[in-house]
């Protein structure tokens, strides 16, 4: 590797920048010289990674959606093919994003690029049709969780396990007091927090948000309970007001992990916020929904029948997930009251939530994930 190498690095949602943010900044660590650019967020800048184009342009959700914007999407594929070609890059990570990730793999192998899959996409639920593309085109797999070896051993890919890049989060957060927290949000010291996680996306909120709101009113109303929603940098407040019906709730940025660790209850959107909540042991109720189109696509295709990464990695439905037709005020209540007011049921929720932790691995996954990939870089 010489030493004015450029990198290659796709994330293309929140939850990707977040992820990416760690190891650039373990890349850049190790190796100040190496130059990183390409797609994600305002994290991944900040930790040294020259932006071709950011995450919030690249925010669609589900097959019909990317369809729509399909000549956009092939537009940045052919940018970010350009760059590689005159920079005369090598090396690539690819940080989940399947969609775009998959797609553009092949084209950048055809360019003597050497790629490696950081977060992998969802194959064990999809079905193994994909792992043909990652057996042609990825030179390595560095994997979160732990089940993931195995399956990409079973197929002969080289496959590492690092851990997943929350448990480091986690542990270098530099937690707000209960009592830090209320004053810094205004919150009514007599009542617990009902936590509202809609997405990270405008698409998400917009179908969610209606529905789950109404039923926080009841719920809060029932169980004397203050609503919170914990709304992602990349949003603006004023969708969340528009979409409430004047119910009462306060907007919370940049205190999420502050929240789920002191919150009594969340209504979550399905995605990586199920298994950090969980990680937090709070009781959930997990909505997820969709374009018709995408989902009737989606539904044909996925192989498991768990969408929650919290149940996923539990390996049961443990907290209760609703899907499409199923989000809306009256089930969202009814299956979050069942857990609320029973006090057995909700015990045994954050009892069985408790052993998410000790299926993450130990911290340190973007080091780790950094050195494994620089060693690599360096047989070259």
């Amino acid at each position: 590797m010489t030493s004015r190498e450029e990198i290659l690095i796709i994330a293309g949602e929140v939850s990707g920048d977040l992820i990416g943010s760690g190891l650039v900044y373990q890349l850049k660590k190790i190796n100040p010289s190496l130059k990183i650019s390409g797609i994600g967020g305002e994290k991944m800048k900040d930790a040294g990674m020259e932006l071709i184009f950011h995450i919030n342009q690249m925010a669609f959700l589900g097959f019909w959606e990317v369809l729509k914007h399909y000549p956009f999407i092939r537009k940045v594929r052919n940018k970010i093919l350009d760059r590689v070609a005159d920079n005369k890059i090598k090396y690539a990570v690819l940080i989940d994003y399947p969609g775009f990730n998959l797609n553009i793999a092949p084209r950048l192998k055809k360019l003597g690029v050497k790629i490696f899959y950081y977060v992998s996409p969802q194959l064990w639920a999809w079905g193994s049709g994909r792992v043909k593309k990652i057996q042609k085109f990825i030179e390595k797999m560095l994997v979160i969780f732990p089940f993931e070896k195995d399956f990409y051993k079973n197929f002969s890919i080289d496959v590492e396990f690092v851990g997943h890049p929350l448990v480091e989060r986690i542990n270098n957060y530099s937690f707000l007091s209960k009592e830090e927290l209320y004053k810094k949000l205004n919150l009514d010291k007599g009542k617990e927090i009902l936590l509202l996680l809609p997405g990270s996306r405008k698409q998400e909120i917009e179908r969610i948000f209606p529905e789950v709101i109404k039923a926080a009113k009841n719920l809060s109303d029932k169980f004397n309970l203050q609503i919170v929603v914990a709304c992602s940098s990349n949003i603006d407040k004023n969708i969340l007001n528009e979409l409430s019906d004047n119910v009462k709730f306060t907007v919370a940025s940049d205190v999420t992990y502050d929240l789920m660790k002191n919150s009594k209850f969340g209504i979550i959107k399905s995605g990586t916020s199920t298994l950090e909540a969980g990680y937090f042991t709070l009781p959930m109720v997990v909505v997820y929904k969709t374009s018709p189109a995408s989902y009737l696509i989606g539904s044909n295709l996925i192989k498991i029948d768990k969408i929650a990464m919290a149940n996923i990695i539990l390996g049961e439905k443990l907290v209760p997930e609703l899907i499409q037709s199923e989000v809306n005020e009256k089930i969202i209540f009814r299956q979050s009251e069942k857990i609320l007011s029973n006090d057995s049921e909700y015990k045994r929720i954050k009892t069985r939530l408790g052993n998410i932790k000790n299926l993450l691995g130990e911290t340190g996954a973007s080091e780790k994930a950094a050195r494994s990939i620089l060693a690599l870089m360096n047989e070259s």
